[in-house]
């Protein structure tokens, strides 16, 4: 029987570990998405880039991995976090590599031809361990390019430091310069809004000719550590010495769900798009390894910039998910796989099991900027006010949903060439093994 709460219109392999998008890139007309990803099982080892590729967001088809550690050597103990962009017409992944512990981890650069479906990856680093101090441990290259100069940023830190993020030149993706510290939490905005160890996967881009600086946050508490959510800042780059520093001038929650991390951000001509880890929330260690599975990836997002704030909205291509209309009455439960709602006023969406009632969502709308929460499976993701909220709600066979509210349309949402209804009435899932 089909996993009642197995999302089957996000980015999600049948089986194994998932989490951070990595690598996200438009090549020749088609999306392709990389991810952080365990096969063989759903717990966070032998960490390796799954990849999936779309001509609309909206069909998306996966690959055979496309990088996968090597024993004895610069990535033998895992291909984490990075970019991949078109350096000169080849396709070339920027990453993590950690040969045995993320104190030890290196730059490593793996590159394709223009299918991105065959990947070679260096023996040797381009760059090597930073051991400055206050700076135990640097991961998650981004590359951007300003001024027609080519850049590259860690995340950086130290469990019992402050969080700092990193600078290079890169117009030579084999040569790196470094260029001292972007930011650090001597920046007041920093420090009150994205306080931290460790700054992971930081994204800088340029929305609406603003940049903006994306850092997920990794704490300590105590011996114990955890992911802290995801922060914006708002800012410019300022000229210091031969590089650049971000002096952030405002900032704030990219999401304010419980289970957001990681996102990275494609810019494209004429807007940038978001996606996020969505990890799992409640369930047990017993209760992963009998799904088998673990991690999603978000939709995409489409992001923006409105009186100096960061909002974020589903990416337009989603529409094309919806299928019928839903006849749905305030209060009553009703059964659906994936399903939207446009709330033009207040709304609040539960789900009840076995007589267990739990809110999972409201938001308030307006006629003229509807909220709208979309639910594939244990994945629910509202947008409202520009704000978003990611969260997970497990449904078994014996659940309802049922929404309150007023001026509430709902949409059954699936894929039109087929994923909409299995043989048992639920989802098919419309990929094929990729390994």
């Amino acid at each position: 029987m089909a996993d009642p709460s197995f999302p089957t219109l996000h980015i999600r392999p049948l089986q194994g570990w998932l989490n951070d998008p990595n690598g996200v890139c438009r090549i020749d007309g088609r999306y392709h998405v990389f991810f952080q990803y365990n096969p063989v099982s759903p717990v966070h080892d032998a960490i390796c880039w799954g990849h999936v590729s779309s001509p609309d967001l909206i069909h998306w088809h996966e690959h055979p991995v496309a990088l996968a550690p090597r024993a004895g050597l610069i990535d033998g103990g895992g291909c984490w976090s990075g970019c991949v962009i078109d350096d000169a017409g080849v396709p070339t992944a920027v990453y993590t590599a950690n040969p045995d512990h993320a104190r030890n981890a290196v730059v490593a650069v793996a590159r394709s031809d223009r299918s991105l479906m065959r990947w070679e990856q260096d023996v040797s680093p381009v760059l090597g361990l930073t051991r400055t101090s206050g700076m135990q441990e640097v991961r998650d290259p981004f590359i951007f390019v300003h001024e027609g100069r080519r850049y590259a940023i860690q995340g950086a830190g130290d469990p019992l430091e402050p969080a700092r993020v990193l600078l290079y030149s890169c117009d030579d993706l084999k040569h790196w310069i470094e260029l001292g510290t972007l930011l650090t939490a001597d920046d007041p905005v920093a420090a009150e809004v994205a306080a931290a160890n460790i700054w992971e996967c930081p994204n800088l881009v340029q929305i609406d000719g603003q940049w903006v600086l994306l850092l997920s946050l990794w704490l300590l508490d105590d011996t114990v550590h955890r992911l802290a959510g995801v922060r914006y800042l708002l800012g410019d780059l300022v000229p210091h010495h031969q590089g650049w520093v971000f002096k952030a001038a405002s900032g704030g929650v990219v999401d304010d769900g419980p289970a957001f991390y990681a996102p990275q951000v494609l810019v494209e001509p004429n807007r940038a798009l978001l996606w996020g880890w969505a990890w799992e929330l409640g369930r047990s260690v017993g209760q992963v390894a009998v799904a088998g599975w673990a991690g999603v990836l978000t939709f995409p997002r489409e992001l923006y910039l409105r009186d100096g704030v960061l909002g974020m909205r589903p990416a337009p291509e989603l529409t094309a998910l919806r299928l019928e209309r839903l006849a749905l009455q305030p209060g009553q439960p009703f059964r659906a796989d994936a399903f939207e709602l446009l709330a033009g006023g207040p709304v609040a969406l539960r789900l009840t099991d076995d007589g267990v009632d739990v809110l999972v969502s409201s938001a308030e709308g307006t006629p003229t900027e509807p909220a709208r929460i979309l639910v594939d499976g244990s994945m629910v993701e509202t947008f409202h006010k520009g704000a978003s909220h990611t969260t997970r709600a497990y449904p078994s066979a014996n659940s309802s949903w049922v929404v309150e509210g007023a001026r509430v349309t709902a949409y059954r949402l699936g894929d039109r060439d087929g994923l909409a209804a299995g043989a048992d009435g639920r989802p098919s899932h419309r990929w094929q093994p990729g390994c």
